[in-house]
């Protein structure tokens, strides 16, 4: 531990509590605020509430970080938080029992909370070898209770704990009295970033690229760099992640749940051999197994082993019966073997298949329905239009289509992909070109590259192309094809379309 100098033998006296001599340094910190002692001056009167909340507003630490938790998603945040704890394995679950006790905060659960703070500070007792780590992972915990015990209208607590903050910060000479610039907090940033959602994902990248730029070779800020980028890696033919992903597995080679996002990460970019002998060697460990069975179900079920994927995805069922993302993966595999009859009979149903249909279609919604209760997102709003479509309820359709259009704060590539479902749809249900072209130029619009921008042009491009082909609307639809072309950095034929559009009208549709 860093030598104690003279600064060391008072506390600053702004904050209404003073340490008195030496004896009682040697004794300080106290581990509850109950063994505050003689040196602690005690008595809510001494304690102003404004002084401390400019304190607390100094810490670092989920109560400050400016995390975006959406109302709607805070009880299942709650059940995931608690899933990772009981089925994940990691080096530290400090981290997680902070982000929980401030998950139940939001809840209005401040009792529960604390229990959550009292456990991580039981899980720091792991790091009490290395002082310096044990005091750094202390510091979001402490700072924690501060926020809380202010929350809760206890001061002194409050104080107490912003004592504790400060004289550890002290200790280790920083210039800050509240708070600490190391890569250990920007990892913890990060990590409670990641864990609230997409939203968050481009900050908490920021916190793991801050803690990489002092350790490269950090182990856990490896992981957590890499979980990041896999989870912002939304182009199906993008390698962002594969060389961060890569690199992890090579700082913890122990780590089943890496080498799973690994595996779909392969399969994902063509390499899907590669991406199963990762699977495979995950499956063969105990570690996160019921995590390990969710991507392994993932894996198989994308590779269209619908039966293997369903039996794994069942065994994780079993631990976490309250999942999301499991109910929704079955929902899928559901729907892929109604699709399968489909295919395989060339859409020409007999009674006995069609009923099949049916019945792997209503498993579908009532597991779509399920993920629905539990969490409302952009994917199950998508999942249950694009299902209805298949059984021909279009009215449904369409109200789950409106449900994803009218959504806020949605990221780019989640727009495009909607424009471009809710276009087909228009264009191949309803018979509405003209809705279908709209979709599509909303889409591209927003100039986010992406699989589903790709998408678009190529829709928009073969829609031309028809038109064309029948002689409708041809001055629109050679703009249209022009349009198409210019985006795809295709200058020639863009300006041949647009030539060709001006023959037909002298007057320029205002879109292009």
């Amino acid at each position: 531990m860093v030598p104690r100098g003279k600064r060391d033998s008072q506390l600053d006296q702004s904050t209404g509590s003073t340490l008195i001599g030496q004896k009682n340094l040697k004794q300080w910190p106290p581990t509850t605020p109950s063994d505050h002692g003689s040196g602690y001056r005690q008595g809510s009167k001494n304690i102003d509430d404004l002084q401390i909340k400019d304190c607390l507003n100094q810490l670092k630490c989920h109560f400050t970080w400016d995390l975006v938790v959406e109302d709607t998603d805070i009880p299942d945040l709650e059940r995931r938080i608690m899933d990772e704890i009981d089925f994940l394995d990691t080096k530290s679950n400090v981290g997680i029992h902070n982000f929980l006790a401030y998950v139940r905060h939001l809840r209005g659960q401040n009792d529960k909370a604390l229990q959550s703070l009292r456990e991580a500070e039981d899980l720091i007792s792991d790091f009490k070898d290395i002082p310096y780590r044990s005091d750094l992972r202390s510091l979001v915990t402490w700072s924690n209770y501060a926020w809380l015990y202010y929350h809760m209208e206890k001061l002194q607590d409050a104080q107490f704990y912003l004592d504790r903050v400060r004289y550890t910060c002290n200790t280790y000479f920083s210039p800050f009295r509240y708070r600490m610039e190391c890569p250990e907090m920007d990892c913890e940033e990060g990590w409670a970033l990641l864990k609230c959602g997409e939203q968050n994902y481009e900050r908490a990248k920021a916190c793991f690229e801050k803690a990489l730029a002092a350790e490269p070779e950090n182990p856990e800020f490896n992981i957590g760099y890499a979980i990041t980028i896999y989870r912002q890696d939304y182009d199906r033919t993008s390698v962002i992640s594969l060389e961060p992903l890569r690199k992890a597995i090579r700082l913890n080679p122990r780590d089943m749940y890496i080498k799973a996002l690994l595996a779909l990460k392969l399969q994902d970019i063509g390499q899907e051999a590669e991406g199963e002998k990762y699977i495979e060697e995950a499956l063969s460990q105990t570690s996160s197994l019921t995590y390990i069975f969710r991507y392994a179900g993932k894996f198989y079920r994308k590779k269209g082993s619908v039966d293997k994927a369903l039996d794994f995805f069942k065994k994780a069922l079993q631990a976490t019966p309250y999942s999301a993302f499991l109910h929704h993966q079955v929902g899928l595999c559901y729907r892929a073997k109604m699709i399968q009859i489909k295919k395989a009979t060339n859409w020409q149903l007999s009674r006995q298949n069609r009923e099949i249909v049916n019945r792997w279609a209503q498993l579908a919604l009532k597991e779509f329905q399920t993920t629905l209760d539990i969490r409302p997102t952009f994917k199950i709003y998508v999942s249950l239009a694009e299902m209805y479509v298949e059984i021909g309820q279009y009215r449904q359709a369409e109200e789950f289509y409106q449900k994803a259009l009218c959504m806020n704060n949605i990221e780019a590539h989640k727009q495009q992909q909607i424009h471009y479902y809710y276009g087909r749809f228009q264009q191949f249900h309803i018979k509405s070109e003209d809705k279908a072209i709209a979709q599509y130029l909303k889409g591209l619009k927003i100039e986010a590259v992406s699989y589903f921008r790709s998408k678009i042009l190529s829709a928009l491009e073969n829609l031309a192309r028809g038109r064309i082909s029948r002689n409708v609307h041809l001055m629109e639809s050679f703009s249209l094809l022009g349009l198409v072309h210019k985006l795809q950095g295709r200058v020639d034929e863009a300006l041949q379309c647009y030539e060709r559009a001006l023959r037909f009208t002298a007057e320029l549709n205002p879109w292009f």
